[in-house]
């Protein structure tokens, strides 16, 4: 299985990015709870000793896969609407650039929308806590750069509304919703997707 998004920025000389990538595939097919943090020692093919080298526990892993795809997210907005003077085409790029994604992406985005109420509260262990903060940071600033360019579009009149920071959230919800119904055997295709539910994100910042 190749590494995708946030995974292949870890040093594929060590065990790290081998066990986020199959946390991914085991996190997002059946489930964290029911996944056994052995399974994934034996999957990479180490002992389960040795995954606290990587990881001090199964969450810690989790909410570096969280990070990593919150991460990933903010890159994909930034190259996506860089050169897009027109807000609406920017609206419609950063759309697609959020829905744009291999079968392992979209497992990885499941894995994240599923596990976002971990953010709420604070751990104990100092090395979740730490990717916690990191990812609370991160929501809070593609919540941002959300809001800024559907305050863009209003500023520009493109746009119709006196709240863009509502806008910005009610737009970013419908587009993330997708990750937790999507499936890459479904009757629909992920273009079909993005068409569908772009065409609705504009609808939202036009009426």
């Amino acid at each position: 299985m190749t590494v995708d998004t946030g995974v292949r920025r870890e040093s594929s000389r060590s065990k790290r990015g081998n066990i986020l990538a199959a946390a991914i595939e085991q996190f997002g097919r059946i489930g964290y709870e029911h996944t056994k943090w052995a399974a994934i020692a034996d999957e990479v093919g180490i002992g389960q000793t040795a995954l606290y080298h990587y990881f001090e526990s199964k969450a810690h892993c989790l909410l570096t896969i969280m990070r990593l795809e919150l991460a990933d997210s903010v890159e994909r907005f930034a190259t996506a609407t860089a050169d897009e003077v027109d807000p609406e085409q920017a609206l419609r790029s950063a759309v697609a650039a959020a829905l744009r994604a291999t079968p392992t992406d979209a497992l990885q985005r499941r894995i994240l929308q599923n596990h976002m109420d971990l953010l709420a509260t604070q751990r104990q262990s100092e090395k979740e806590e730490a990717e916690r903060l990191r990812s609370r940071e991160l929501v809070q600033e593609i919540e941002r750069n959300w809001t800024e360019l559907i305050a863009r579009g209003i500023d520009a009149g493109t746009f119709t509304g006196e709240e863009p920071r509502i806008l910005g959230r009610l737009v970013l919800g419908v587009v993330i919703s997708v990750w937790r119904w999507y499936r890459p055997d479904g009757d629909l295709t992920l273009a079909q997707i993005t068409e569908t539910v772009t065409d609705a994100a504009v609808r939202m910042v036009r009426q």
